[in-house]
């Protein structure tokens, strides 16, 4: 796997090129995907499917379609899939934005809270713990 630019200096590489072809020449674009991008993570890191599925909270065969292809998830089930590869929170607002979902954005309290608990290592259920203190929706629905 090649060491990949950060997205600013790609988009000032971009904006001081005479033209889009300019840029284009050096092969710096990505034709990946999510599917393709998961792969990677769990690759990455050692895990199974199996572990992601336990880890996120989400459904084994929502996880097994997002994981194909198949589908896409919606946003809380991205955010759930990001905890349960265990990702970073540069990591998990990659992953939203090839779900086509937005990221996550430290303006919005919720989002803040999310936020916070990626970057304090935590687990999809502590951070479900975290919100529900503070009065948010959770990621996995609370049973009524």
């Amino acid at each position: 796997m090649h060491k990949e630019r950060l997205t600013e200096d790609l988009l000032k590489r971009l904006l001081a090129a005479p033209c889009p072809e300019a840029y284009l020449a050096q092969g710096e674009t990505l034709d990946r995907g999510l599917p393709d991008y998961l792969s990677e993570l769990i690759d990455r890191r050692g895990m199974r499917r199996a572990d992601v599925v336990r880890g996120s909270g989400v459904a084994g065969t929502v996880v097994y379609d997002v994981f194909s292809g198949k589908s896409r998830p919606g946003r809380d089930h991205a955010i759930m899939l990001a905890f349960g590869l265990r990702c970073g929170l540069r990591e998990a607002q990659r992953l939203l934005r090839l779900a086509g979902v937005a990221e996550l954005w430290p303006k919005v309290r919720r989002d803040a809270v999310i936020i916070w608990c990626i970057q304090q290592g935590m687990t999809r259920a502590e951070c479900d713990d975290e919100l529900f203190r503070l009065g948010e929706r959770t990621l996995l629905p609370v049973d009524a």
